[in-house]
């Protein structure tokens, strides 16, 4: 491909029509709506308010689809079922808790959401309206929690799902190549969403703690395959990462501040620092593919 091929805005290069095309390949069961949020998940493709831009790009795919570049799976004759009315689900939400000090919600329970259940809906239900970036659903593998107090009230709640598929700074830190991250990279978890409905001392670096000590036996039960590393990214201007560092997250850079495939520096988006977080001593040989 040696024309410059521009479509919904995005000068695509060789390699991002290899990694849609590979995208395809690896998965051949989902549906053209679950490649459309994954790529725009890999890409950090995301409007002004930071939400994915799947209608963007499946049209992105439909187009490479009708010049040729690429093979999308058949048109399904269900459609997903969407997100409802988040205003709809009020009848779930539980009664907050009460709590204002750490040690008066011990021992908090974190449990597993678990697809179709009525924690999945409580779950989906604080994440779209309590979150600033909402929540339509995932795509790919991932885990939630939520955070219950010792009354059985909820306090938060927390999801890691499919890793960034470029990241300069993080790259750099792990020291792989291209071919052993793209082996490697499901051995990585992102924190996409993190929320607490309390304002409560240390609790969110506790909640942290938490997971971080039995997210891979939780990966390895759902997905039959450990993590070693946990990654997040914390816009500058809205957050500190106060919760990342008092947790012994690691500080490894700052994201460019624009778009992956903005090649002409025109499209900014919010500058984030990116946080890590080792899951065992030798997590860099393991996501090299050296044990």
């Amino acid at each position: 491909m040696e024309e410059k091929l521009e479509i919904q805005g995005r000068v695509l290069s060789e390699t991002d029509i290899r990694e849609i095309s590979e995208l395809i390949f690896r998965f051949p069961s989902w549906s053209r709506y679950k490649l459309s949020r994954s790529l725009c998940e890999q890409w950090d493709w995301r409007n002004d308010k930071g939400q994915l831009k799947d209608m963007a790009s499946r049209s992105l795919l439909n187009k490479l689809e009708k010049k040729g570049y690429i093979q999308l799976p058949p048109k399904q004759s269900k459609y997903p079922r969407r997100m409802k009315d988040q205003s709809n689900r009020l009848s779930l939400l539980p009664l907050l808790s009460e709590v204002s000090e750490l040690s008066e919600g011990l021992p908090l329970e974190l449990e597993v959401v678990k697809s179709g259940s009525y924690s999945h809906k409580l779950f989906s239900t604080l994440l779209a309206r309590y979150h600033y970036l909402g929540y339509q659903g995932s795509v790919g593998e991932q885990i939630g929690y939520l955070v219950w107090d010792r009354k059985g009230s909820p306090l938060g709640c927390i999801q890691f799902g499919a890793a960034a598929w470029k990241v300069e700074a993080r790259d750099s830190y792990i020291g792989w190549s291209s071919e052993e991250r793209e082996g490697n990279l499901k051995k990585i978890a992102n924190n996409q969403r993190f929320l607490l409905l309390k304002s409560v001392p240390n609790l969110a670096s506790y909640v942290l703690s938490r997971v971080c000590h039995r997210i891979d036996e939780d990966f390895i039960n759902k997905y039959g395959h450990k993590v070693v590393l946990l990654e997040t990214f914390v816009e500058k201007e809205r957050f500190l990462g106060t919760c990342y560092q008092a947790s012994n997250w690691h500080y490894v850079g700052d994201t460019a501040g624009r778009s992956r495939n903005d090649r002409y520096k025109k499209l900014r988006v919010p500058i984030k620092q990116i946080y890590v977080y080792p899951l065992g001593r030798r997590f860099r040989e393991e996501l090299r593919g050296k044990v």
